[in-house]
């Protein structure tokens, strides 16, 4: 049985962690994601070369977009373009754009 000062503590801790990994700032993300609205912005628009659908990034899960974004900034996800927009981004940049993207509807 954990102990009341233990469960305090754990409590503690999980708090603690939970703001260290607070999700990103909405205001700074529209700043740095500005750019992405110019594809991902579009209603209906649909890339030449090869033709494909962009998606729309507005609504989506934060998480979703955050894991997306560094993994083209690693090269885990392939798209030249995406993996050039995404290179310069730090963790923060991309925790801020992805909070912004997810906040549009």
């Amino acid at each position: 049985m954990i102990s009341q000062l233990r469960r305090i503590t754990l409590f503690s801790l999980l708090v603690i962690s939970s703001h260290t990994f607070a999700a990103g700032d909405v205001a700074r993300g529209e700043v740095r994601g500005e750019t992405c609205l110019g594809c991902h912005g579009v209603a209906s628009y649909t890339n030449v070369y090869p033709t494909y659908k962009v998606p729309k990034l507005g609504g989506q899960h934060a998480d979703y977009l955050a894991a997306a974004l560094k993994g083209y900034r690693s090269g885990e996800r392939s798209h030249k373009t995406m993996r050039a927009q995404a290179a310069s981004l730090s963790d923060q940049d991309i925790e801020d754009i992805a909070a912004y993207l997810a906040s549009l509807k």
